[in-house]
This record gives structure tokens, C-alpha cells and sequence, in this order.
């Protein structure tokens, strides 16, 4: 039971990761591989401020600092003319120093105030078991506000914008957009959300690590990935509500998996990749049998 609590408390943080990357994975259609950089910037602004007695004020810091990097890649890449590719890798590199210099030259920073130990304050004499609801309650209620606010943002003028750029940019230049201001406000929200994920994924486990951000580009595909496969392509709305319940998904496949003790403990990114592989190859061999499948039907 605790070992379920955990996966969907962990599920609800990543799910902000998942978002972020189904901005720029799908919505975009532009590989952006600054999430691994910004989303241990999260931690790291939000440990030092947590630190200093303001976790809350850590999770808007962070926010702003991942939606800075997001803005230097999409000038990197808009002013620049550098490939996504290569503008996500550079900053990604140097976000490691920045992150470092953040911590004070430490690559590890305990956190002793968090929003959770907040959370348990408010309930004397609590248990541990009441404490992983607590927990769970309060990453569901920061991740639900948050994919609310971007389902509400892509029903406004600047989330169209988005969507279009991502579809057709020759169109959208032709429609006097200017679609470079587009692209780097894009990719801006993105690594806020990457960057919350981050900060929350920081008070909740209780310290920051500067080398926590390693394959978080694919963690948030595979969670993109796994909800699709549940829910199909059909919206933008409904892409973002699957990606945060692909995230859960994605995780409690992962703690099933090492529950087993069918993988050792180092074994976490061998893991991750071969369910993003697993989950990239599922709908190909679908369509594959369902070819078949009628031509079976129309020779017969």
C-alpha cells in the first residue's frame, strides 16, 4: 500500500514533467533536450530558497529560473539559427555549472522546510500512513492546478498561437505572427513546468541533487508515450490529462518492476529506456496487425 502511495506521490510531481514535455514533444513538434539541465535548476532554486524558509517562494522561484533557460534555448535557437538539438545540449552543459554555482559548489543540498512538512504540521500525532495520503493529496491538488492552467491556456489566443506554430510555421508567418516570440514563450512555459516538477520532486524527496536531471527527456516521453497508448491522439486537452496519468502509469509500472527485484537498483535509466521503447513499438505493431488484418478481409 505505501509502495503504491509512493509511485502515484512521485507520479503527480513527474506528471509536470510530462506536460512540459508534451509541449515541445508534441504541440511544437521541437526536440528540446533543456529538460534535463532545467529540471535540476528547479531543485536547486528551490533548495537554496527552501533552505531559507520559504518553500513555497522556492516552487515560484523555480518555476521563473527553468522558464529563463527555456527562453535562452529558444533564443539559441530562433535568434541564433542553432539546431533544437544542439540549442538544448548547450544549455543543458552549461546549466550543470549554473546549478552547481546555485548550491554553493555542493552537488547534494538537504532540504529541512517543505511544503509536505508543512502539510503535516496541520495534523497532530499523524501517521505514516496518513502522511503518504497528505503527501499524495497535495501533489494531486499543485498538479491539477497546473494542468488546468495550461488546458486553459492553449483555449487562449497565445496557446493557439502555440498550435499553430507547431502545425504550420510558414503559415503562420504569413499571418503576420511573429512565430520566433511564439517558439521562445513556448519553450519558456515548457521548462517552467520541467523546472516545477524539479522543486516539487526536491521538497518532496528532501534534498536536491545536481545530477538528478540525467534522462528526464525521457522519462517525460515515456510518460507522453504510455498515455497516449491509453488515450489515444485526439485533442490537446485530452494530450495533456494523459500525459499526467501516463506519468502515473509510467510510474507504477516502474515501482512493479522493482518490487520484483527483477532489476538492481542502478538499473533506472536501463529501465526507463526500454519502456519508452516498449511503448514506441506497441502502437506501430497495432497498426501493423490492423493492416493485415484487412487485407486479410478484403481478399477474403
Amino acid at each position: 500500500m505505501i509502495q503504491f502511495l509512493g509511485a502515484c506521490q512521485m507520479g503527480f510531481v513527474y506528471a509536470l514533467l510530462a506536460l512540459g514535455v508534451y509541449l515541445t514533444f508534441r504541440i511544437l513538434n521541437t526536440p528540446d533536450l533543456t529538460a534535463d539541465g532545467s529540471f535540476t535548476l528547479g531543485m536547486a532554486v528551490c533548495g537554496v530558497v527552501s533552505v531559507a524558509g520559504q518553500p513555497l517562494l522556492g516552487l515560484l522561484a523555480a518555476a521563473v529560473c527553468g522558464m529563463l533557460a527555456g527562453v535562452l534555448t529558444g533564443l539559441m535557437q530562433t535568434k541564433g539559427k542553432i539546431h533544437p538539438i544542439l540549442a538544448g545540449i548547450l544549455t543543458m552543459s552549461g546549466l550543470y555549472s549554473v546549478n552547481m554555482f546555485i548550491m554553493g559548489g555542493t552537488p547534494n543540498l538537504a532540504i529541512s522546510k517543505t511544503l509536505f512538512k508543512q502539510a503535516y504540521a496541520l495534523f497532530p500525532e499523524i501517521t505514516k500512513l496518513q502522511r503518504n495520503l497528505v503527501t499524495l493529496g497535495l501533489a494531486f491538488l499543485v498538479c491539477a492546478l497546473l494542468t488546468g492552467l495550461l488546458c486553459w491556456l492553449f483555449k487562449t489566443h497565445i496557446g493557439l498561437c502555440i498550435r499553430a506554430v507547431g502545425n504550420n510555421e510558414d503559415m503562420v508567418r504569413a499571418s503576420s505572427i511573429n512565430s520566433d516570440r511564439v517558439k521562445i514563450l513556448a519553450l519558456g512555459i515548457a521548462n517552467a513546468y520541467v523546472a516545477m516538477a524539479g522543486a516539487m520532486s526536491a521538497q518532496l524527496q528532501g534534498f536536491a541533487d545536481v545530477g538528478a536531471g540525467i534522462g528526464m527527456v525521457v522519462v517525460g516521453i515515456a510518460s507522453v508515450i504510455i498515455g497516449e497508448l491509453l488515450f489515444g491522439r485526439r485533442s490537446v486537452t485530452l494530450g495533456l490529462l494523459s500525459a499526467v496519468v501516463g506519468s502515473v502509469a509510467y510510474r507504477l509500472v516502474y515501482a512493479l518492476a522493482f518490487s520484483m527485484s527483477a532489476f538492481p537498483a542502478y538499473a533506472l535509466k536501463l529501465v526507463s529506456a526500454l519502456i519508452v521503447v516498449f511503448a514506441l513499438c506497441v502502437p506501430v505493431a497495432l497498426r501493423g496487425l490492423r493492416r493485415r488484418m484487412r487485407k486479410g478481409a478484403s481478399h477474403a
